[in-house]
């Protein structure tokens, strides 16, 4: 009697997952965007390993079968959510736990080079030039955390470890996080205002002019979490009025952020190409991660890192 094998779909990107521990346990079928749609009846479960790509919310909506089970290897899940998937009966998973804690150190990274002044130190050096200057404690300052998932918790951690007074804003209030209501004020009076919420509904654009707007002059903005949180004209303004000192920016509306864009040369902005998680080794950990729940599944046991289609999140933080 021949057994039949779960068919894995990969929609790929270089470099593609090793999943050598499937062999013999999965026909891996792999995939471009552009073929997606056509191969998605025939699937399984569906691996989108390449998480930039919005290919999934554009071919979902075809006819025929669709996937029992779609795992993709990044936090964020705005890139592959439509209707017809939040509707549908398959189960969603995420990478959530891989990028925490190297996106809380970049972040940390960043609060300490602007408060030590070290871009402009390193332009200094090239330039051949010795001036003296002074820099912000880092110790006694506040922070609002704007997340109050596994990244924006392991943020508040490593800030704390700083000396930093850190506030963490959630979407309902709890022991230890505050809720939307009391943002506002937190924001009034935070020297580093972090965004690390997930894309949903609610939370696009939220970072507007009002926001901006009641920001202390000496406060730094930082965006780990998705770019639509940010209205990036109101950034512009922002910066260039200076209601606020700086920001650093991680992630974009458009990625990769065009060369003509305006925030390239606005004063006061860091620009990073969407990295604050990319860590040595960070795609084998995707891989492994995927290997694991793969053997749930097939096991028949509960999946863990389950997204909530209609809140576009893993619940319960």
């Amino acid at each position: 009697m021949t057994l039949t094998l779960p068919t894995l779909l990969v929609l790929d990107a270089d470099p593609p997952p090793r999943l050598g521990r499937l062999t013999g346990r999965a026909r891996v079928v792999h995939t471009d965007a552009a073929h997606l749609a056509g191969r998605l009846p025939e699937a399984d479960v569906l691996l989108v390993w390449d998480f930039t790509s919005h290919a999934v919310r554009e071919a979902w909506p075809g006819a025929g079968p669709r996937p029992r089970w779609v795992h993709t290897a990044s936090a964020g899940v705005d890139h592959l959510m439509c209707p017809e998937l939040a509707a549908s009966e398959t189960v969603v998973t995420n990478a959530r736990g891989v990028f925490d804690q190297p996106i809380a150190e970049y972040v940390a990274a960043l609060v300490l080079a602007v408060a030590k002044d070290l871009p402009r130190t390193l332009e200094l050096q090239r330039e051949r030039t010795w001036h003296h200057r002074e820099t912000r404690r880092v110790a006694g300052t506040r922070a609002c955390v704007v997340g109050s998932g596994p990244i924006g918790r392991a943020i508040a951690r490593t800030l704390k470890a700083l000396d930093v007074t850190t506030a963490l804003v959630g979407r309902v209030p709890r022991t230890g996080v505050h809720g939307p209501g009391d943002l506002d004020r937190l924001l009034s009076r935070a020297d580093w205002v972090i965004a690390a919420a997930p894309l949903t509904e609610q939370t696009y654009g939220m970072f507007d002019a009002h926001r901006f707007g009641v920001m202390q002059p000496s406060t730094v903005f930082v965006n780990v979490g998705r770019g639509p949180l940010v209205d990036e004209d109101a950034l512009t303004k922002a910066l260039r009025r200076r209601w606020i000192a700086g920001a650093a920016l991680d992630v974009f509306a458009a990625e990769p952020l065009p060369g003509d864009s305006p925030l390239w040369g606005l004063p006061g902005l860091i620009v990073s190409p969407h990295m604050s998680g990319d860590t040595v080794g960070w795609r084998d950990e995707l891989g492994i991660q995927f290997v694991e729940l793969y053997e749930r599944w097939a096991a028949g046991r509960s999946l863990v890192n389950v997204v909530d289609k209609k809140r576009g999140y893993v619940p319960g933080h």
